[in-house]
């Protein structure tokens, strides 16, 4: 029996995508059915005196928007189509976010790029990114990752925040061990080494 993933994340983080891409392949050697929801790095900081993003500018709400604006008109695969397009124009290709083009990729409507501009979906990004700071705190970022654990038992957990993407059965197991740290009863918090660049060849 497949169990459930739920992946919420802000598509604007290189280290994000990593994860999702990590999922995705954990995905291929465990029985596992993952849903994707938007969270907002623009929403999470918007309280505090300094942004840690330095996004002055508001550039983070666009993709999120859109993001919400696709979920809504075309469900939670269409979310998956442009949550990978995105990933696959911005962070592997080194791109600058045009939404028509990487709403063309996904299959997409064109016209859904008009929300990047707008605060029509405002209250959807805010509402998804309630539901998974829910699990955690506001203490972290993106992404949260729900889970069920082997028993059956729902756990959530930051991260993991990684540079590269493991592939097979190496990525099997950082699931399996990722669940099963973030299922211990009193577990807050786990480091490794200092951030290293992204890799996004695995």
């Amino acid at each position: 029996m497949d169990r459930s993933v739920d992946f919420w994340f802000d598509p604007s983080c290189p280290y994000t995508w990593i994860t999702s891409r990590w999922i995705v392949e954990a995905a291929t050697v465990r029985p596992l059915k993952i849903r994707w929801h938007v969270m907002s790095l623009s929403v999470l900081n918007e309280d505090r005196e300094v942004d840690p993003e330095g996004d002055t500018e508001g550039y983070l709400w666009g993709p999120v928007r859109v993001c919400a604006a696709v979920e809504q008109g075309h469900g939670p695969d269409g979310l998956a189509r442009f949550f990978t397009a995105y990933g696959k124009r911005v962070h592997e290709g080194g791109e600058w976010a045009e939404f028509g083009d990487v709403l063309a990729d996904a299959g997409l409507p064109a016209d859904l790029a008009a929300a990047a501009g707008t605060s029509e979906f405002d209250e959807a990004v805010r509402a998804s990114h309630a539901a998974g700071i829910a699990l955690v705190g506001d203490h972290i970022g993106t992404p949260i990752i729900a889970a069920d654990d082997t028993d059956g038992n729902r756990v959530a957990f930051f991260g993991p925040v990684i540079s590269r993407i493991p592939r097979g059965e190496e990525a099997g197991r950082l699931f399996d061990g990722a669940v099963l740290v973030a299922g211990v009863a009193g577990f807050h918090e786990l480091k490794g080494r200092p951030h290293a660049e992204p890799q996004f060849g695995g």
